[in-house]
């Protein structure tokens, strides 16, 4: 489900106040939360490794973390309106529309799962450019990374949104719709896009668009009131989070027969669609190319204000933030408390 409207959120909102109650019912002893909600989502990145592991259960014994799978970065984006997750996973473009009008949402961003790279592309059946998918019906889930990606390629190829005929469809319809011959082409991530490429032709990739300016990436979210109340927990939320890219490093064999456990996959394919991504340590996102430090914003904030700009003039969002909203976004302090100042 996609948020298509405040007033969708709101009726959402209503809908799941509940399954905030126990979140919401007061701290531990300790500080910690008496539950985490995290909205995780199919990528092979170092969370689905803090899932499978239960790192996170052992490092936070008296909270119950409650693991929920999601689609999309924009269904991440109204359930966080909802209220009811704390932290979740979504991609840069859904991540800006969230800091823009209308959405306005309450969220930071502590820490960058990856930088996309070729394991989001865009693949059609027939057509040998981007340029030859005039006229075509192409795929992708509307909100998502994905979505601003498609847009970025076909304004490169000299094309208007008119042009085609964009579907809006989740992964796994996708790959339903692309087996029935529904749609010429689409613009997914993995695993789907593996299917996608098996008979299909791949005409760009996001590693691609970055090089052209055009950089996307995979986002944690938290919500600002969480953060600010449960400090403990996203210090030790992070930690995990930068022990499962260490181990990526030092024991490749290890990390992915866990994301390959938790996509369904053998762990020789679960290492190559590992390798599609950077994935980056805590010191390294300290770093002034990404999230940086209180003192100096990183130019994670200019890339998600570069995001807006398009966005704004394909009138995906109502207007463009400043770069001081994306800057203020940045939750550079708990990142200096987990990882030093």
């Amino acid at each position: 489900m996609k948020i298509k409207s405040l007033a969708a959120a709101a009726a959402l909102l209503l809908g799941l106040a509940a399954c905030s109650s126990e979140a919401d019912s007061g701290p531990n002893s300790d500080g910690t939360p008496r539950e985490l909600r995290i909205a995780y989502q199919l990528i092979p990145n170092g969370d689905l490794i803090v899932k499978d592991r239960k790192w996170l259960e052992e490092a936070l014994p008296d909270t119950k973390i409650t693991w929920s799978k999601f689609n999309s970065g924009g269904d991440v984006n109204t359930a966080v309106i909802a209220g009811s997750v704390d932290i979740g996973l979504a991609g840069s473009s859904p991540v800006t529309r969230g800091l823009s009008a209308p959405l306005n949402i309450a969220y930071q961003v502590p820490w960058i799962f990856d930088v996309i790279g070729e394991n989001e592309a865009l693949v059609a059946r027939k057509a040998g450019s981007v340029a030859e998918l005039k006229g075509k019906k192409i795929a992708a889930p509307f909100a998502s990374t994905t979505h601003y990606s498609l847009l970025a390629a076909l304004e490169e190829a000299g094309l208007k949104e008119s042009d085609v005929t964009l579907v809006d469809l989740e992964p796994q319809d996708i790959q339903a719709a692309w087996t029935r011959g529904d749609i010429d082409a689409a613009y997914v991530w993995t695993p789907v896009l593996g299917e996608l490429q098996k008979d299909g032709r791949t005409l760009v990739t996001s590693k691609e668009l970055a090089a052209k300016g055009k950089l996307t990436a995979d986002l944690a979210v938290v919500r600002t009131e969480f953060a600010e109340k449960y400090p403990k927990a996203l210090t030790t939320w992070l930690q995990q989070q930068d022990k499962a890219v260490k181990l990526v490093r030092e024991d490749k064999t290890a990390a992915s027969e866990a994301v390959g456990r938790q996509l369904n996959l053998d762990p020789a394919e679960a290492a190559r669609q590992i390798d599609q991504l950077v994935l980056l340590t805590g010191e390294e996102q300290k770093g002034a190319e990404y999230l940086g430090t209180p003192e100096s914003p990183g130019k994670l904030a200019d890339t998600l204000h570069s995001t807006a700009a398009f966005l704004g003039g394909q009138k995906k969002i109502d207007s463009v933030p400043e770069l001081t909203v994306f800057q203020k976004a940045l939750a550079t302090k708990a990142l200096s408390d987990a990882f030093g100042g």
